[in-house]
């Protein structure tokens, strides 16, 4: 399973190397893209724009970011090939050149009328360069703008046709423009630094990593528009859909330090972990949580039950995440190459292993696998999401339930598979219940219930 992407703004008080400052936000929101980076700058109304494939201190040094030179308003995007081909020409900001001026889109999410909206453009004469929906919404927007008196209505029109999951952030020649979808599937953040600069990431992680103040969330269905004159709101899609957070932003996909539509994804994680230690209690002599996203859950799943937290697993920050590798194999020479187990801490021991999920098993196995050879005695594992059970179609590239290893086989037999000696999920009840005060049914939890909201 691969990640979201990430997607910052920023709206300076004046001309100056605003690219640092992107590059700054993107490195703080890499861990939701690792195959592709970008920029664009609006230097005096002209947007200069570099991407490539790459992290984002692959694609940028500092002969790059020169390269782009000053300006007041940029936008950055880190990618994962959630929809279309991996690969430079997909790489963002998708920059679009028109009779009315220029845009530079950056799009996290998925659409889910792509294809629909694409052979529509198509007949009427677009050619597309690209095969990402980022381009079907750039288009989309162009069109209206033909027609509209100004950008933000263009956009206001394009949310009546696309759908699906995105949160936009968009520069055109003297604005900055940032979008939810109606169902809010996706977050978005609004911040302003100490100078009065205003600034749009998914995370707060972002927002913090240039010195700005979280202020507020974008809210599904809303347009935030920011020029000279200040921040104002477009509010004529809210309320039109009901909310639909996805909730692997807090199981999974949010840096453990973002807060999320009022919930701090660290403590959100750490009553995933209670509430398996209430309902999948294990007899054992240490907790132990796989790096990075069931680390939080495992110190939880400490405290509720009363078992030592240990830090039996290190892990490698030199190499990718797990999921990069597109081949079985790959994918476990690459869990072997991040991470090592501390035979110290876990050898005789009877182990509470907590993980954010099991996909297709391949990881779990050998996780448990090398605990095992390190000595430890037994693992019981805990998993702080459901059974992955259906795809997603809004911006997680699980697009079928080939391979989901939860579709076609039960709890018992996956514990065999993966070699534990106990193996517990956390329920679907309790997974809508990690932000408390917010209302079970304004999660997306589709990938566990394959109830779509769209």
């Amino acid at each position: 399973m691969h990640e979201e992407c990430g997607v910052f703004g920023i709206f300076a008080g004046g001309s100056r190397a605003v690219a640092k400052d992107v590059y700054a936000g993107l490195f703080a929101l890499q861990h939701r893209g690792q195959e592709a980076a970008g920029i664009a700058v609006n230097s005096d109304r002209v947007i200069r724009v570099h991407k490539d494939v790459g992290l984002v201190h692959e694609v940028f040094g500092e002969k790059e970011l020169s390269e782009l030179g000053c300006g007041r308003i940029a936008v950055g995007h880190v990618r994962y090939s959630t929809s279309g081909d991996g690969g430079a020409q997909n790489a963002q900001p998708m920059v679009v050149k028109h009779i009315k001026g220029q845009l530079a889109l950056c799009h996290n999410g998925n659409l889910v009328n792509s294809e629909e909206l694409r052979s529509r453009l198509e007949l009427s004469g677009c050619i597309f360069h690209t095969t990402s929906d980022t381009e079907v919404i750039s288009y989309i927007i162009t069109q209206k703008r033909l027609k509209c008196p100004s950008i933000e209505d263009a956009v206001c029109e394009a949310m009546t046709e696309i759908k699906g999951a995105y949160s936009l952030v968009m520069m055109s020649p003297a604005k900055l423009i940032a979008c939810r979808d109606p169902w809010g599937f996706r977050p978005l953040s609004i911040g302003r630094t100490p100078d009065g600069e205003y600034v749009v990431a998914s995370e707060t992680c972002g927002l913090f990593a240039v010195g700005a103040s979280f202020i507020r969330d974008v809210e599904p269905g809303e347009i935030v528009v920011i020029d000279e004159s200040g921040l104002r709101s477009i509010t004529t899609h809210c309320g039109e859909k009901k909310r639909s957070l996805c909730v692997f932003e807090y199981i999974y996909f949010a840096r453990p330090d973002s807060v999320i539509e009022g919930m701090s994804v660290h403590e959100s994680r750490k009553l995933a972990g209670r509430f398996l230690a209430k309902s999948h209690p294990a007899d054992a002599d240490i907790v132990v949580g796989v790096p990075d996203s069931g680390i939080d859950a495992a110190i939880g799943f400490s405290q509720e039950s009363g078992i030592p937290y240990e830090m039996g697993l290190v892990r490698n920050k030199y190499v990718g995440r797990t999921f990069i590798a597109p081949e079985e194999s790959g994918r476990g020479r690459q869990v072997d190459m991040k991470l090592s187990a501390i035979s110290s801490a876990v050898s005789g021991k009877r182990v509470v292993l907590i993980d954010d999920s099991i996909v297709r098993g391949t990881t779990s196995a050998r996780i448990i696998d090398m605990l095992k050879a390190a000595g430890a005695k037994e693992i019981h594992m805990r998993i702080s999401s459901p059974p992955f059970l259906y795809p997603c179609f809004y911006g997680t590239d699980v697009d079928s339930d080939k391979g989901l290893i939860a579709k076609s086989h039960s709890v018992d037999e996956i514990c065999e598979m993966i070699g534990a000696d106990s193996l517990g999920y956390l329920s679907v009840d309790d997974a809508l219940a990690l932000s408390p005060g917010r209302a079970p049914d304004t999660f997306c939890s589709a990938c566990f219930t394959g109830e779509y909201p769209v």
